[in-house]
């Protein structure tokens, strides 16, 4: 059919090319519509029709740089600007999850002459549902909306109520409700689930009963999606005997066993939990109601309900949370018997079990299981592994396993690596116990002020003064006394001698009165080493500025060594603090 398209080009116009094009797209002839397309550009039959149609159509598998790339080649610049134009490529970077790329674009095409359109911000407003702290989003876009002039249609208020849903934002969903039926706009089954499922939130059953009652009399049917969001408002309400009879309502109508994609969840919620028997289970093993989860767990599997493993999942997470780790161990095996399906969530509750039971060959079984099948894993996996470690004294193994987790991204618990920088210490491992400390310092979560006297002490232990030094001069103020005096006593014992001034300096710049017994000990290690002569003066012509002097002992120990500087410049130093020193006995003696 394309070939005979070419050969009629000459008498096809635009329109009816654009028509071909969208009919290619329906059908899902991807190859033709490519062709067409192409063609239509190559010989100048386009239009931003042409152009909105083949990325709208094509926004599912493109790449998103691929159609930025068709839009920036775009050399008529009405056509560039084109809303219809400029529509399709933020949807297809918001179906592709490049949220904040699509906003950063947006502002750049209003920049280059865009005039968006109601369906401009329904499309923005759309992706909200799928980030975090979208609320926040949504008001600034709504703001814009009605700065434009536009007003918003029943498309936008449902999206509204979803976002809302989705950020907990129970009050505003229901305000925006009541603001869309007051325009005129009759809510349909999604705004009703959407409101719905915002109640869900805090288990607000009595709004959720008025809610449906109020749908009913609207003339609407609750369809399966209505019917589970409600038993999800039942659960959380901790309604269990009223969710019990819904799902056996449920269960006559067909839907129990099937799994229900609620309108926009939270990305909180795990997808197990759209499923009415797991809704349920869930809800009662988290009251702490075990034996009764359990049973509808029973239930199920007498009933052959199909949840790929997903009810395993949370009975199996139940039984660890109630110390019952021995059945946890045993369900994980019955899972890894019938099912050969893996996922993130189920391998994490998988290692939850295996690492409670203490386990150490199931847990080695399913990292390695995790590796084959190429499951990535996230922060819940890192942490249930090195609490394991840790509590099989693996230290250097869990050490290990929270470098990669730094690798990848995710910032441990400050509690947790308090902990392993702890045994790490005690165990001889201090070059590891000091870069568990760096992972914490580096990370965007706040560290307990105690830490870092903490790990100075393990560093001083392990003889690791150089990076002693470096917690004492970036935490000087949160270090205490007796932990900076032990610090400088080491340093100035056995640290690096070139830096032994620097050291000095940094401990009292910190408030630290340096004592005579520290300038024995550096000027000591100086006159051992006369290559070292030009630090030891630097050291003597410093000490009077800062109202330090030398002790008698260390007076006889410098004149002893004077051939080291030259007897005129030892005589000359020695008499400046001589000088010193008179003049603050006399501002002692004057204080007194």
């Amino acid at each position: 059919m394309v070939f005979a398209v070419y050969r009629s080009g000459g008498m096809l116009r635009v329109q009816d090319l654009n028509i071909i094009l969208r009919q290619f797209g329906k059908l899902n002839r991807w190859k033709e519509l490519s062709q067409l397309f192409d063609w239509m550009r190559k010989n100048g039959k386009i239009s931003s029709s042409s152009y909105s149609s083949y990325i709208k159509f094509m926004g599912k598998g493109l790449n998103p740089v691929k159609v930025l790339e068709i839009h920036n080649n775009i050399e008529d610049e009405p056509t560039r600007n084109n809303v219809s134009v400029c529509n399709s490529v933020l949807s297809c970077l918001i179906r592709n999850g490049k949220f904040e790329s699509s906003i950063r674009l947006f502002h750049q095409m209003k920049q280059d002459g865009l005039r968006p359109d109601v369906v401009t911000y329904s499309t923005l407003l759309a992706g909200c549902t799928k980030v975090k702290n979208g609320y926040s989003k949504v008001i600034e876009l709504l703001q814009e909306l009605k700065s434009n002039r536009l007003h918003m249609d029943s498309v936008i208020y449902g999206t509204l109520l979803a976002v809302c849903a989705s950020n907990s934002q129970c009050e505003e969903a229901e305000n925006f409700f009541n603001q869309m039926k007051d325009e005129g706009y009759s809510p349909n089954i999604y705004h009703y689930s959407s409101l719905l499922n915002a109640y869900s939130v805090d288990g607000n059953y009595k709004k959720a009963d008025m809610l449906v009652q109020d749908m009913k009399s609207a003339g609407l049917v609750p369809n399966k999606v209505m019917l589970t969001t409600l038993l999800k408002v039942y659960v959380r309400g901790g309604l269990f005997k009223k969710s019990r009879e819904l799902l056996t309502e449920l269960e006559a109508l067909g839907y129990a066993e099937d799994e229900v994609q609620l309108y926009f969840c939270s990305s909180s919620d795990v997808d197990n939990l759209q499923m009415p028997y797991c809704l349920l289970m869930d809800g009662l093993a988290k009251v702490g109601q075990i034996h009764e989860a359990k049973s509808v767990f029973e239930e199920m599997m007498k009933k052959n309900v199909k949840s790929d493993g997903y009810a395993h999942s949370i009975m199996i997470s139940s039984f660890c949370r109630s110390g019952l780790f021995e059945e946890a161990k045993q369900l994980a095996c019955d899972f890894e018997a019938t099912y050969n399906k893996y996922d993130l969530v189920i391998m994490n509750t998988m290692l939850c079990a295996y690492c409670r039971a203490g386990e150490m060959e199931s847990v080695m079984k399913m990292m390695k299981k995790m590796d084959e099948l190429a499951i990535s894993p996230d922060w819940n996996t890192f942490n249930i592994l090195i609490k394991y470690f840790c509590k099989e004294k693996l230290y250097l193994l869990a050490y290990r396993t929270m470098e990669d987790m730094h690798k990848k991204g995710h910032q441990p618990e400050e509690e947790l690596c308090s902990s392993l920088i702890f045994h790490l210490g005690k165990n001889g491992a201090h070059p590891e116990a000091f870069s568990v400390y760096n992972m914490l310092r580096y990370s965007k979560r706040t560290m307990c002020k105690s830490l870092h006297e903490k790990i100075l002490h393990i560093l001083i232990k392990g003889r690791l003064l150089k990076d002693a030094y470096v917690v004492v001069k970036d935490n000087a103020k949160l270090i205490s006394e007796p932990a900076t005096k032990k610090f400088a006593t080491s340093f100035l014992k056995s640290g690096n001698i070139n830096m032994v001034n620097d050291v000095i300096k940094a401990i009292h710049s910190s408030g630290y009165k340096i004592n005579q017994g520290l300038f024995h000990m550096a000027i000591s290690r100086y006159v051992t080493q006369p290559e070292k002569k030009e630090l030891l003066l630097q050291l003597l012509q410093w000490m009077p500025g800062q109202g330090y002097v030398v002790d008698s002992s260390t007076r006889n120990l410098i004149l002893k060594n004077s051939d080291l500087l030259g007897r005129q410049l030892t005589a000359e130093i020695l008499s400046k603090q001589h000088t010193v020193s008179k003049a603050l006995r006399s501002s002692e003696m004057k204080d007194k």
